[in-house]
């Protein structure tokens, strides 16, 4: 927008009805905590300045948007109402010239072209005020707003304050704003608690700006969450909206209901995602991969054409044309190259794992270097723990490990080597050879347990 704009967020309350200790704008929907999904919802009008008034828990909100570009904190100390919020930012905007919009921490729902449409109704009609109100079917609690034809707004009434007749009208306030800040400046430091809360009401300064204006907005956006059940009702919408929009992207969404994506996430085109599959974090998905049914990818990367049946992926990488699981599970910073297996109950940890690969089945790698084309047994364990410090396996090209092989680490296996199976391989072994460990079979005729060979 033309004009500068700095943003307010109301993010200072408890949330007593979430029954939690967690601070309820640091409660998460889609991947992200609320306040972070009010902040994203900005994304279209590209605020100057952007001010988070903290309070309940005020450490802990700092510490969680720490890593929100640009983001300032002002603190309200004792919560005194909208007004009283809004006052804290005073001295942030000292010399401030543009527009304040105003938004709740706990309204996560807001649409960045709803926001876009509002600062475009704001700067066009050179509002004093705009504020964002909503036609609901049983507006009963919400403080009604009186409009004339052109939506200037004449008065806003709480509910318990209506008549019968002003019961009536449906349109409601949804408690976003946006002020001219001079203007709003000559009236906000001068706000009165004469109220039976004694409180200081945003809605005060209506009265004495001028023109106001009101816009309306889906009632889904507006939704404010103050429960665990209202923070279910909207994870439900986000989804949907999610979802939909892979859909018409060109992702495959068998069964969506079933599946949850966080806003986190990327999906390319051409991607397949399976029932009861949970995409979360910051994970790519290239185009062409197959995810489930049953899979978990969290923080993770998939190259393109990457196949997950029953598996879980977290903080690592696999590369493209990987076929994975059923029953997999990659870790702690894995690396996995282009066109391997890594079949079922096989977990891989912290641990680079050379194109090619094959684990098939039932095996341990962690902290293990393996290289290009190496053939994993099944039962195969890197033993990288030694009571006290993890130690490191390093598995040559080609090379091939026997079924229920165990490489004690730290060692190094070269290219091209067979390790027997049944083998506990304690030293390092020269590239080009065979190496086995194994105590000689004993054959014992006619024994029998003594509990059998009686008395």
């Amino acid at each position: 927008m033309a004009d500068s704009l700095a943003i307010a967020i109301l993010a200072a309350g408890k949330g007593t009805r979430m029954r939690s200790k967690l601070p309820k704008v640091l409660h998460r929907l889609s991947g992200l905590t609320l306040v972070e999904n009010v902040i994203n919802s900005t994304s279209l009008v590209n605020p100057t300045r952007k001010i988070a008034i903290v309070g309940y828990a005020a450490e802990q909100v700092k510490a969680t948007l720490s890593t929100v570009p640009n983001l300032e904190f002002v603190e309200q100390a004792e919560q005194l109402g909208t007004g009283h919020a809004v006052q804290q930012v005073i001295p942030a905007l000292e010399g401030f010239k543009g527009n304040l919009l105003v938004l709740n921490g706990d309204v996560p729902l807001l649409k960045p072209e709803t926001i876009e449409q509002m600062m475009t109704t704001h700067i066009k009609n050179n509002n004093a005020a705009t504020i964002l109100t909503a036609q609901m079917d049983d507006p009963t609690g919400y403080g009604r707003v009186f409009c004339d034809e052109n939506l200037i707004v004449k008065e806003i009434i709480e509910h318990r304050d209506c008549t019968a007749a002003q019961r009536e009208n449906t349109r409601i306030n949804a408690g976003i704003y946006c002020f001219n800040w001079a203007a709003l400046m000559t009236i906000l430091p001068h706000l009165k608690a004469d109220n039976d809360q004694q409180e200081y009401y945003l809605t005060d300064v209506i009265k004495d700006l001028s023109p106001v204006m009101a816009m309306d907005a889906p009632t889904s956006e507006i939704a404010g969450i103050n429960n665990r059940k209202q923070l279910a009702e909207a994870e439900a919408v986000m989804q949907k909206r999610l979802k939909d929009e892979l859909l018409l992207s060109g992702v495959t969404l068998i069964n969506p209901e079933s599946i949850t994506i966080d806003a986190t996430v990327t999906v390319e085109p051409d991607v397949t995602i399976e029932p009861q599959t949970n995409l979360r974090g910051n994970s790519v998905i290239s185009a062409g991969c197959h995810i489930g049914p049953g899979s978990l990818i969290e923080n993770s990367t998939l190259g393109e054409n990457t196949k997950v049946v029953h598996s879980v992926v977290s903080d690592s990488e696999v590369a493209s044309g990987g076929r994975i699981g059923p029953f997999a599970h990659i870790r702690g910073q894995a690396s996995v190259g282009d066109n391997c297996r890594i079949g079922n109950f096989v977990e891989v940890k912290k641990s680079t794992i050379g194109s090619h690969t094959n684990a098939a089945h039932l095996s341990y790698l962690g902290d293990a270097e393996l290289g290009q084309k190496v053939n994993v047994g099944a039962g195969t364990i890197t033993v990288n723990y030694d009571g006290k410090n993890k130690h490191k396996t390093v598995i040559g090209d080609r090379t091939k490990t026997g079924a229920n092989s165990s490489l004690v680490a730290p060692i190094t296996i070269g290219e091209d080597v067979t390790i027997g199976a049944g083998s506990v391989i304690t030293k390092d072994v020269e590239p080009d050879c065979l190496a086995f460990a194994r105590s000689p079979q004993q054959t014992i005729p006619g024994w029998k347990p003594k509990y059998l060979r009686g008395t």
